[in-house]
């Protein structure tokens, strides 16, 4: 399981290093394998998934009947567009030019581990997120029982 927040650079060949505290995890549980793709929710994001977390969830949606617009689009931005890598002997991995060009990725950014995936936010975008509050009229029946 993924946790936490990373600020990390970017490098001009568009490489970032996986945080120290993940590359073993990473190694052990991902078989140094993971799968880069965009966030379709979001903007100015990219998922990061252990290549065994993505595989089921690559197979679930190219299942989505293609006639309907909306499944076509998830497939496009998630599995037309996803890369596998594997991070080299000092733990980097290269972030493909097209995916960090369409997430507005540059130098600064911003690994968020969460649960099953890392999420990869611009800098701009993560404090956009985090500056943003959760409305009362926006809590759900689910959000409710949590002890916070």
């Amino acid at each position: 399981m993924f946790q936490g927040e990373t600020a990390i650079t970017i490098d001009d060949k568009g490489r970032l290093a996986i945080p120290t505290a993940y590359r073993e995890q990473v190694a052990r549980d991902c078989g140094n394998r993971l799968v880069i793709t965009y966030n379709p929710w979001e903007e100015g994001c990219l998922w990061i998934f252990p290549e065994s977390e993505w595989e089921p969830l690559r197979d679930r949606i190219n299942a989505l009947p293609k006639a309907k617009r909306v499944n076509r689009a998830l497939q496009l931005k998630l599995v037309g567009a996803a890369a596998a890598v594997e991070p080299d002997g000092s733990g980097r991995i290269l972030l493909p030019a097209s995916q960090r060009t369409a997430a507005g990725l540059d130098k600064k950014a911003v690994l968020l581990g969460m649960g099953n995936k890392f999420e990869l936010w611009t800098e701009q975008a993560h404090l956009a997120q985090i500056r943003q509050t959760i409305g009362e009229d926006e809590i759900g029946e689910d959000m409710l029982d949590l002890p916070l």
